[in-house]
């Protein structure tokens, strides 16, 4: 692949939806330019396609210092034009909706088709970044564009998670950047026959991490775990994640649960393959399960009460973020394929679930679990979406969450955890009942009040309507069985598990 090409594909992500936000800001929300943006997310998972390929047998693409892309970028850039395809497909019908039912302006429609490609365009340039700081402003930069999309709805509500999900990520930011400045200082001041290295380029620091500090790097690196860790929804500052998931629009809390909790968590996987060479590893181990593991606990316990579907889901994210960095934490090349898989296999079951609970709110008014009834009845189709994507989110076959789930499973045991394995299977069925019951409440209970929000906000739409609004879920689901059965990524994710995964 010739360099211009190297540079091109790696632009495209980035460049892609950024054109799309630019010409909602210039012409203001349209149907066709949503149609655009949902190119442009198709542009993303092309080049991640492109990249895969370029990829798939160790080789990197680079666009000169700053743009870089191995095996593991490639597998980022699917789940991140998996699910974005998803997410600007079920937009278009959204936000049209919102403007028919006057439930948002076209000041507030304009905003939201500049905002969503540049979240996505921000989440690309994040794992395309070769440097560490350029990581760093990326998944900063999504905290500033996500933060007016939390509060698109308006209302105190809406305000108040804004303002938490603001406070708590810049706090969980400025403990990243700490944590890169040492790094940097590390860096600095290793010693070799080339004299100090001054870098915060990822292979760099890599190749040489048994130069750096133990000291400092101990630090840096429980600041990054906490700074990173935040943005991935891990305790302790964990709190926003269901007040911004539950407030956001459905798709937008799609992207950012299936999304943007990965992206944080790829910058994760980044500094723990320069942590372990430059420190104990066990020391890292520790870390890692004592915050994933804790992580999972909470997960589950403030799951059992939930009365809010979309705060249930949300939790639910934070128990998968959970176990993917109980992944990271075995850190064998076995765990690292196994919880890439499953960030996949979570990206798409959450951007089904979170679009078709947008669909729910729309038809009932509510998101309380309670107000929901009947819904098989009602909506059979959408009824049938939900209860399959809540079959893969619980990890039940043919779906990839179940494979992946195993795969970690194995990994951890073989790695002589055997004792996480157990814990984590109990709190998994803790999980299982906590989202198995209400939703069967939600599906099968008697229908109350079918005529709720039909007749005022034109909800039950045409049949052509609701066609499209299930088409890019049915896509999610039919991806899901795919990549569990038949395996098509399978040798990209040893190889990008290879990068980062110790023997």
């Amino acid at each position: 692949m010739t360099t211009g090409t190297q540079m091109g594909v790696l632009l495209v992500p980035v460049v892609a939806p950024a054109l799309a936000g630019a010409l909602a800001a210039i012409l203001g929300w349209r149907r066709w330019i949503a149609w655009c943006a949902v190119a442009a997310s198709a542009a993303v998972l092309g080049a991640g396609v492109v990249a895969a390929l370029a990829t798939v047998d160790g080789s990197t693409l680079t666009g000169g210092s700053l743009l870089r892309a191995d095996a593991l970028t490639a597998v980022m850039l699917l789940v991140i034009g998996g699910v974005s395809v998803i997410a600007t497909w079920a937009s278009v019908d959204y936000i049209g909706g919102e403007i028919v039912a006057q439930t948002t302006t076209a000041r507030g429609a304009r905003r939201y088709g500049i905002l969503v490609p540049l979240f996505i365009a921000t989440m690309a340039g994040a794992v395309l970044a070769a440097n560490l700081g350029v990581m760093w402003a990326a998944v900063e930069a999504t905290t500033i564009v996500t933060a007016f999309l939390v509060g698109h709805h308006g209302g105190r509500r809406a305000v108040e998670a804004t303002w938490k999900y603001v406070i708590i990520c810049s706090v969980g930011i400025a403990l990243a950047y700490l944590g890169t400045v040492l790094v940097y200082y590390a860096s600095q001041h290793a010693g070799g026959a080339d004299g100090p290295m001054g870098t915060l380029d990822w292979s760099a620091l890599v190749a040489q991490a048994d130069r750096l500090d133990p000291g400092v790097m101990r630090i840096a690196v429980v600041l990054v775990v906490l700074g990173f860790g935040t943005k991935v929804g891990l305790v302790p500052l964990h709190s926003w994640l269901p007040d911004a998931h539950s407030q956001a629009p459905a798709p937008v809390s799609a992207l950012m649960s299936g999304v943007l909790l990965s992206v944080a968590a790829y910058a994760l996987l980044r500094y723990r393959a320069i942590a372990v060479a430059a420190l104990d590893p066990a020391f890292v181990r520790t870390l890692l399960l004592a915050v994933a593991l804790g992580s999972i606990l909470v997960a589950a316990s403030l799951m059992i009460a939930q009365r809010d579907y979309k705060r249930l889901l949300a939790y639910s994210s934070m128990e998968h973020m959970g176990l993917v960095v109980v992944g990271m934490a075995v850190g064998t090349p076995l765990a690292m394929a196994a919880l890439l898989l499953h960030v996949l296999g979570h990206g798409l079951a959450k951007a089904v679930l979170f679009c078709a609970s947008g669909q729910v709110l729309d038809l009932t008014g509510t998101t309380r679990i309670a107000g929901v009834r009947g819904l098989l009845a009602r909506r059979p189709v959408l009824a049938g979406i939900f209860a399959l994507g809540i079959a893969a989110l619980l990890g039940l076959p043919p779906f990839s969450l179940f494979g992946s789930e195993l795969a970690l499973a194995r990994a951890t045991a073989n790695a002589g955890l055997a004792w996480v394995v157990g814990v984590a299977l109990v709190l998994l069925l803790v999980v299982f009942v906590a989202i198995a019951r209400p939703v069967a409440g939600m599906l099968l209970g008697p229908a109350a009040d079918a005529h709720e929000r039909e007749g005022d906000t034109g909800a039950v739409a045409s049949a052509t309507r609701r066609a499209s609004s299930a088409a890019p879920l049915v896509l999610g689901l039919v991806a899901l069985v795919v990549i569990g059965v038949a395996t098509p990524l399978d040798t990209l994710l040893h190889t990008a598990a290879a990068i980062v995964g110790t023997p």
